[in-house]
């Protein structure tokens, strides 16, 4: 690890607020992340010792219902709450079934932006970077049409970023207000922590991170999470475990805490 004194920090980056993308980045195994993050992923790895194999088995169902939704025919996705660039990213993974594949990734931090546009600057295929909060969907859907036809299928993925938004700021609303401008035959998917997995633990994880981000997150029931897909078409197996969602090999028993599905609109 690079000592904290020695990294050079983009301008506009809070080194002294936790923030969620560089925790997760923590706990994927990445290096983007700061002192101040690495305290807070691990505080929240003390309230609950599923948050890493959470983390994981979520990072290995975007890779399976991006593959999914690749093999249904979709060229296009809009990844919002993408987090810090890691292996196996949504357009890597488009990619290798369609070259041309775009993706549109979505996100509002400073580092997120400075790594994703490193990133991106060795990509040829139509690949793109939005900064933008997941409630404002008016920009998001503005600055995604650059690059993204919306009168073809779209790939919607909400890989663990609604426990962002409180109930207050109405998140079933923004999902349904992102959908309404997609076409029919376009895929939704979403994970979730889920506060009704391992109830006590995960019930301390929540505190843990709120407490270290500074503002509310909330873990949804397994109802909570299935009322986002409500008018879409759910598939099979449903809203489950993430790990349970059409996996490449049996899955791990261990309990990740979080839920994952994924749907059609017709």
């Amino acid at each position: 690890m690079v000592a904290e004194e020695e990294m050079v920090v983009p301008r506009g980056i809070d080194v002294h607020t936790p923030h969620i993308a560089r925790i997760y980045d923590y706990w994927l195994g990445g290096k983007d992340n700061f002192a101040v993050d690495r305290a807070a992923a691990e505080r929240v790895m003390a309230a609950t010792p599923t948050i890493k194999p959470g983390v994981a088995a979520n990072r290995a169902f975007l890779q399976r219902v991006v593959r999914f939704m690749a093999g249904e025919g979709v060229t296009q996705f809009l990844d919002i709450g993408t987090g810090i660039p890691t292996a196996d990213n949504t357009h890597l993974v488009a990619q290798q079934a369609s070259p041309q594949s775009r993706v549109v990734y979505v996100d509002n931090d400073p580092i997120v932006l400075a790594h994703a546009r490193a990133l991106l600057s060795g990509v040829t295929a139509p690949t793109a970077f939005l900064d933008a909060d997941l409630r404002d969907t008016d920009r998001i859907l503005e600055g995604a049409a650059d690059l993204l036809d919306f009168r073809r299928p779209v790939g919607l993925l909400l890989i663990a970023i609604l426990h962002c938004v409180p109930d207050g700021d109405d998140p079933r609303l923004i999902v349904r207000t992102l959908m309404d401008a997609l076409p029919p035959g376009s895929f939704l998917a979403i994970t979730h922590p889920g506060i009704d997995q391992l109830p006590e633990q995960m019930a301390a994880a929540e505190k843990a991170l709120t407490d270290a981000m500074g503002f509310r997150v909330t873990f949804r029931t397994h109802e909570g999470v299935s009322a986002f897909f409500t008018g879409l078409e759910v598939l099979d197996p449903g809203v489950v475990a993430v790990q349970e969602w059409r996996p490449d090999s049996p899955p791990a028993s261990t309990t990740t805490g979080m839920w994952g599905g994924a749907a059609r609109k017709p």
